[in-house]
């Protein structure tokens, strides 16, 4: 797999393909942004599987409107197949530039190099590929891998304030493949490998960053495994569905169970103002602005970093009612 933590940290050059690129359809577009003609962005999302989703389509489309790009927006559904047709149909449509947030990291080679061939450069949003760098222009995301390790750090601060013996963790993956899922795992596992011994995973299973998810998979383990009284899930939304369970099997959430979780929607800083979440991790879904100056970059001949971070927060339960007044999604 691309390994982000590769990437150079500092300001590099567009990669020579994803540069003749930029120029070509600098020239086809008039200069992207110079006025001559509007630009076309093709963007391709994951799905709408949850808040963080919802609010990162929002952002999107926001701020394409905003920036004036004519955006052609596709729903793939959680499916990959559909989303490399949608990149199939934006490049046939000569498509100024596109964008994806992919749903697993591997097999985009083909239908990337299809993109290059076209002269269309492809920026990545939210998620990696494990593709040849050159076949994309940059990535505007989040450090999954180091979400995991944030996590790892407030559960320590949760245990800390209120401590459990012996700490059996139950995981809640997001959907198998996906690079946040996995790097957010790897993360997590990094901190307690090294820090924490007495941790025991005692069991782990995807509920594909859904509500429902969550729910379902939540009450199996409750079923099969009555010793957990940590739950890591890899997003608010598989949180919030297994508290339900939780509940439902006479047990308190944020307390039987100590809960963390990654994204800071809405619904999470909700439940983490009412004791059933300890901790959040933010994944900041509001990359529209920042995808749209990074096009009109590209798009103008101008150099662009090859991974350009979110910045985002971690987040405590005794903080969550100040601030959920002001959260933005």
């Amino acid at each position: 797999m691309l390994n982000r933590r590769n990437f150079l940290a500092g300001a590099v050059v567009v990669t020579a393909s994803g540069a003749l690129a930029a120029c070509s359809k600098k020239e086809a577009s008039g200069g992207g942004g110079s006025g001559s003609k509007t630009i076309t962005l093709g963007f391709s999302q994951v799905g709408s599987e949850s808040g963080w989703r919802s609010a990162n389509t929002k952002s999107v489309k926001d701020a394409a409107a905003a920036a004036g790009i004519t955006l052609k927006f596709s729903d793939a559904q959680q499916k990959q197949e559909n989303q490399i047709q949608a990149i199939r149909d934006y490049i046939a449509q000569k498509v100024d530039v596109i964008s994806f947030s992919p749903v697993v990291t591997s097999g985009w080679d083909t239908v990337l190099k299809e993109a290059k061939d076209a002269k269309i450069p492809v920026i990545l949003t939210d998620r990696q590929v494990d593709s040849d760098a050159s076949l994309y222009v940059t990535l505007v995301g989040s450090d999954f891998e180091l979400e995991g390790e944030r996590m790892a750090h407030q559960l320590e601060k949760v245990l800390a304030a209120s401590p459990v013996n012996p700490v059996n963790i139950a995981v809640l993956e997001g959907t198998t493949g996906s690079a946040p899922a996995i790097e957010r795992a790897k993360g997590f596992k990094k901190v307690m490998d090294a820090s924490h011994p007495d941790w025991k995973v005692v069991v782990s299973q995807t509920g594909d960053f859904t509500r429902d998810g969550g729910k379902q998979v939540m009450a199996a383990f409750l079923q099969s495994h009555p010793e957990i009284n940590v739950l890591f899930a890899h997003n608010d939304d598989m949180g919030i569905g297994a508290i339900q369970s939780i509940e439902a099997a006479g047990k308190k959430a944020g307390s039987d169970i100590k809960i963390v979780t990654i994204d800071g929607v809405h619904d999470g800083f909700v439940a983490m103002s009412q004791g059933k979440i300890n901790a959040i991790s933010e994944c900041n879904p509001l990359l529209g602005p920042q995808l749209m100056e990074t096009i009109k970059t590209v798009l103008n001949g101008g150099t662009v970093d090859k991974w350009i971070k979110t910045k985002e927060s971690d987040f405590l339960a005794d903080q969550a009612a100040a601030l959920l007044p002001k959260r933005e999604y």
